[in-house]
């Protein structure tokens, strides 16, 4: 028998009220949980046992709802479950409506307080000083490669890498124009305007090309310029009440960029971890391949390795690198053993879940 629209409705209104008993339920059994990580000492944001909780969640979801949507719903879950154990806040580089606002938002939800940053330099100082603080900062884009700004603070901090987060980027051009033969200036980041350079080029030939501090600020000097128009977010357009004029203007379709959570501490094994260094070699032939030797004989699968200079020594460089697996797996600390003699020093800049690429 064919059930009315009615009683359909009256089906969902009974669930969604078995709902809301469950997550009180469940929230109460978090604020018991806060308590108990209060007395030992626990960090309440534990990315690790997210971790492990949302894989468990896809194992058993049985749909019509995907994945990625059990995902979100759950982050908001874990989000004010976090706010009731304790107050979170987070620095992320901003202002309001850039990149690293959205990844903040997609990785913590509502429940933090998110705070923007002038800087890099200022994301990573808020979160050394305030032990309850955590911060948010952008390390790597698929097309223009490393954030040099966040490796070179990386090298003496004493934070560790909590959390890695993979956030798609969609470019759109942001204007109160009507028209692209209008646009004199156009405003945004320097990692943003590379990865649009060759649809600008074609498409605003004549506009000059302004670099700013962040997609959002951008926006805030497009608003400001009659003839202006920014490269940014459609949330920089919508906080900035700036219309689309073009979207997806990026010239490599799934354009990602790779964001850390920066905090004190390290993350328990979860099984899909990864952990990543940072080491110097001396300035001999075959010191490099002497350092990563041991990551061959563990046969760990070594998943991102790269150079950077040192600012104050001419043609030497430290090394960047991600290894698949825990700090604690035998096969990742034996590695890790072995390199400490292979190198001029080593740094674990953290162990942590690995991100979802697609997502």
């Amino acid at each position: 028998m064919k059930r009315s629209l009615e009683t359909l409705r009256r089906e969902v209104r009974d669930i969604d009220t078995e709902l809301l008993r469950l997550l009180n339920e469940r929230a109460s059994r978090s604020v018991a949980i806060g308590k108990v990580k209060k007395e030992a000492g626990t960090d309440v944001y534990r990315p690790d046992q997210e971790a492990r909780v949302l894989a468990f969640l896809k194992r058993h979801n049985a749909g019509p709802l995907p994945d990625q949507a059990v995902a979100e719903i759950f982050r908001e879950i874990f989000s004010s479950s976090r706010a009731l154990q304790a107050p979170l806040t987070v620095a992320y580089l901003g202002p309001e409506g850039s990149f690293s606002h959205l990844a903040a938002r997609a990785h913590f939800g509502h429940g933090a307080e998110l705070r923007p940053a002038a800087t890099i330099d200022q994301v990573f100082d808020r979160a050394e000083r305030d032990r309850n603080s955590r911060g948010i900062v952008p390390v790597e884009n698929s097309t223009e490669g490393s954030v040099g700004h966040t490796l070179r603070r990386l090298i003496a901090t004493p934070l560790a890498i909590r959390a890695e987060i993979f956030l798609p980027v969609s470019l759109c051009l942001l204007t109160n124009l009507a028209r692209r033969e209008e646009i004199c200036r156009v405003y945004s980041h320097p990692q943003a305007l590379a990865q649009c350079r060759h649809w600008l080029a074609e498409n605003l030939p004549q506009a000059e090309q302004i670099e700013t501090s962040s997609t959002s600020a951008a926006g805030t000097q497009a608003q400001d310029d009659p003839a202006g128009a920014a490269v940014g977010s459609r949330l920089t357009g919508e906080i900035n009440s700036l219309a689309i004029l073009a979207a997806d203007i990026e010239d490599t379709p799934g354009n990602t960029t790779r964001f850390l959570v920066l905090g004190r501490g390290d993350g328990e094994r979860t099984g899909r971890d990864k952990t990543s260094i940072l080491f110097g070699t001396p300035h001999v032939p075959g010191a490099l391949h002497q350092a990563l030797a041991p990551i061959a004989r563990e046969r760990i699968n070594l998943l991102r390795i790269e150079s950077h200079p040192l600012r104050d020594r001419k043609w030497e460089y430290l090394f960047f690198a991600d290894l698949a697996g825990h700090r604690e797996d035998e096969p990742v600390a034996g590695c890790l053993r072995e390199m400490a003699n292979t190198t001029t020093f080593i740094k674990v800049l953290g162990s942590y879940a690995r991100g979802e690429e697609g997502s």
